[in-house]
């Protein structure tokens, strides 16, 4: 008779099972955000390249000091970009100050193929970036109503005490670092700095852009004054609008870099079909 260490024995099988994650109309928001806020931005830039200098306070123009500026100092027969940000400045010739359009160097501040229109004009890229800003807005409204009336902020992005605590958030972040993501039943949530990032995009850097760019409007300016004494003035709130604009650049360069590491085809499915995949150990065979 064997002993029962010589028994051979199948190691239990990991079984997929579909789980509803994405209801039909966060889907639908998220997608709409993905359209507006990539718009936005090359909009954005656009208007910023017909003046590619940042200010605080009231007013800003050539002879104000500018915190931040792009731009092309010549050097020898040709010019040379240049980002200043305070006292600091590197050159960023090919890609800022200095890039090229149509096989020539020209002189504008972001490049022709980050802006909407390629070509600089004003009024086109202002007429793109509010018809957009709109969409967005309308967009955004139509979830959070739902994301209250439904329970979704209550039940998928408000975090429990234990999950905020400095410990638990210590872990999430050393696993992050190694590129362990939760597996099983865990992975149907969100995890703390998931909530945690979510709830500051949704609640703070997104309501701060849309005030700072009603700030800059002179006919919001006139209806609603109080708005440049919030910010400081038109300058100080296109500065905080630039900032949290690449705020947000940064937040969906890691959110697509981690939806990547932690299984492509998953997560784009859970985003289109609402069916998300987790694994569990099915039974010894």
């Amino acid at each position: 008779m064997a002993a029962v260490d010589d028994i051979e024995t199948t190691p239990p099988h990991p079984k997929k099972t579909l789980i509803r994650r994405h209801s039909l109309v966060t889907r639908i928001t998220h997608w709409l955000n993905v359209l507006c806020l990539s718009l936005l931005l090359m909009s954005g830039l656009q208007i910023f390249n017909a003046h590619p200098s940042l200010y605080w306070g009231q007013y800003g123009a050539d002879a104000d000091p500018s915190w931040l500026s792009i731009s092309a100092v010549e050097e020898g027969d040709g010019a040379r970009g240049v980002l200043r940000i305070g006292g600091l400045s590197i050159t960023t010739t090919g890609i800022l100050g200095v890039s090229r359009a149509g096989g020539d160097a020209t002189e504008r501040g972001f490049p022709s193929w980050a802006t909407i229109p390629s070509y600089q004009d004003l009024a086109t890229g202002r007429r793109w970036h509010f018809f957009f800003a709109w969409l967005f807005v309308i967009n955004g409204f139509v979830y959070v109503l739902y994301g209250f009336a439904a329970g979704h902020f209550r039940r998928d992005l408000a975090p429990t005490a234990e999950e905020i605590s400095p410990s638990h958030l210590k872990q999430e972040i050393a696993d992050h670092a190694r590129l362990r993501f939760p597996k099983g039943e865990k992975a149907s949530h969100y995890n703390a700095l998931q909530k945690l990032t979510y709830l500051i995009v949704i609640f703070i850097l997104l309501p701060l852009m849309l005030a700072t760019g009603l700030t800059m409007s002179p006919g919001m300016d006139a209806g609603f004054p109080f708005l440049l004494d919030i910010f400081g003035g038109r300058q100080s709130a296109r500065g905080i609008h630039f900032i949290c604009a690449w705020s947000i650049v940064l937040f969906v360069l890691v959110h697509v870099a981690m939806v990547i590491l932690s299984g492509l085809w998953n997560n784009m499915r859970s985003m289109v079909t609402g069916r998300y995949a987790i694994e569990s150990e099915g039974a010894k065979k």
